[in-house]
């Protein structure tokens, strides 16, 4: 059986232990935003959630092209993915049509997490002692 998932390193975190997003679509256009849990986490989010970086996560959807626009005093960013709700609303089978779901796997993505970050969720923050 292949996967059409990318595969996880181990030294990652899903992108929602470091951010929230949200979905709008407007035919078959869809907008996906990314906000920080944590302004702390913002530039770091920045270096690695980049177009180049979702077009490959959302790769099995074909997009013909990626932007993103930053909006840093939001400590979020927004993804415009074109040609990618099979046709839109009215056009599309798809149980999704609207994209609504889209913002859950661009969450699942995988990030490395910034020095500091509770990786594994435990409340233990592993530093290096001075």
């Amino acid at each position: 059986m292949t996967s059409t998932t990318p595969q996880s390193p181990a030294n990652t975190v899903p992108l929602y232990r470091l951010a929230h997003s949200r979905a709008g679509d407007k035919g078959n256009r869809s907008n996906l935003s990314l906000i920080a849990h944590d302004p702390a986490y913002y530039d770091h989010l920045v270096e690695q959630v980049t177009a180049d970086a979702v077009a490959r996560w959302f790769d099995y959807r074909q997009p013909t092209h990626v932007e993103r626009y930053l909006l840093p005093t939001l400590c979020a960013m927004n993804f415009v993915l074109d040609e990618v709700l099979d046709g839109g609303v009215n056009g599309s089978l798809n149980l999704d049509a609207h994209g609504k779901g889209l913002s859950f796997w661009l969450l699942d993505m995988p990030v490395t997490p910034p020095p500091g970050f509770d990786a594994n969720g435990d409340g233990i923050i592993e530093r290096a002692l001075p």
